[in-house]
């Protein structure tokens, strides 16, 4: 299913993108008043085709190709929805660090098409593997 396939592993940006119905509030969840942070730009609000195929982009763009894995674990599936729970392997290309992430992923499927793609991931490992001062330097200068 190219939606939860790692950009990078042969899936394009478009190809989520074409999957996703024409405007529909929320596809990609993030809080609409929640503009993301400067390091991490793909962690934003996201509502069309062309924003989803940014996202992807913009993610693949600030990670290192081919050093990335993803790990599904288990699908849950009830009707529409489907549950996805795994892990990512990434590196972040601003600084070079490796991080894993756990997440879960909700999909809602109507007519052939995801109607919901909403994505809950340990962001605090993503945002410290995108941190341009080094892990524990903040600490250090606060003692």
């Amino acid at each position: 299913m190219p939606i939860a396939a790692p950009t990078g592993a042969g899936c394009e940006p478009e190809d989520p993108a074409w999957q996703l119905p024409r405007p529909r509030p929320h596809p990609l969840d993030w809080p609409e008043g929640e503009p993301g942070r400067a390091a991490t730009p793909w962690m934003r609000h996201r509502s069309t085709r062309a924003d989803a195929a940014a996202h992807y982009r913009e993610l693949g763009g600030h990670h290192v190709p081919g050093a990335a894995a993803t790990e599904i674990e288990r699908v849950l599936v009830d009707g529409d929805d489907a549950v996805v729970f795994g892990e990512i392997r990434q590196t972040a290309r601003s600084t070079g660090r490796a991080y894993r992430a756990r997440f879960a992923l909700h999909l809602t499927f109507a007519g052939g098409l995801v109607t919901r793609h909403h994505v809950y991931e340990d962001s605090l490992a993503v945002a410290r593997a995108f941190d341009a001062e080094e892990p524990g330097a903040k600490a250090d200068r606060q003692e």
